[in-house]
């Protein structure tokens, strides 16, 4: 009985691992930064909400409207680039660089967006090197509009990719047969749903903590 229990716990131990080993490298990196962008925010987060404890002027910072629609903005981008993946697999780079130029649009509008909300809690007197409050607004906000940038510039180069490839027969049968192409949609889309709950955590802090 015991026996059969260390085997079956060895068995358990080397399947976890054998997962990890498959694991490419490059999605091990993407993970790990994940992981890393992960806890910066999460420390932003909680020292920003700690502020609201000695921080008297918290009270007077409104919920910047626009931080809603650019929420809109990401969920959507977030449906558009989850197609990429199926029309890859089916070989319709037509429909696969539109999926890319929606995200694209949608990436872009969330940035100017975000812009306009920074401009908006500025109106409002809150200035970044205002209230602790207020700084840490502009701060988290700004860092993922940065992070999602780095996205944005990865997303472009797959798009003038499959636009080339797209142009010539022989170019676009070597590029929807390449095992490579298929793992870098894999990686994007799960960097950019990943900016995509994390700005949806960040509006949900923000919308619990300040005036509507």
């Amino acid at each position: 009985m015991n026996f059969d229990k260390k085997n079956k716990v060895g068995s358990s131990k080397k399947s976890a691992f054998s997962k990890i080993e498959k694991i490419h490298p490059f999605e091990m990196m993407l993970y790990l930064a994940i992981m890393g962008v992960g806890v910066l925010f999460l420390m932003l987060v909680i020292a920003y909400l700690q502020t609201r404890t000695y921080d008297n002027g918290f009270s007077q910072i409104r919920m910047p409207k626009y931080f809603s629609l650019s929420t809109i903005l990401m969920l959507l981008s977030s449906y558009t680039i989850a197609k990429a993946a199926r029309y890859y697999k089916k070989d319709n780079l037509a429909k696969l660089k539109k999926t890319f130029l929606y995200t694209m649009l949608l990436g872009i509008s969330f940035i100017l967006v975000q812009v306009a909300s920074w401009y908006e809690i500025s109106q409002s007197g809150i200035s970044f090197s205002g209230l602790a409050a207020g700084t840490y607004i502009y701060l988290i906000s700004a860092l993922h509009a940065v992070h999602l940038i780095a996205g944005f510039l990865y997303l472009s180069y797959l798009y003038f990719k499959t636009q080339h490839a797209a142009a010539e027969p022989i170019r676009m049968l070597l590029y929807i047969r390449n095992p490579y192409v298929r793992q870098q949609i894999k990686l994007l889309n799960t960097y950019w749903h990943f900016m995509d709950a994390m700005w949806v955590f960040l509006f949900l802090v923000f919308v619990f903590t300040l005036k509507p």
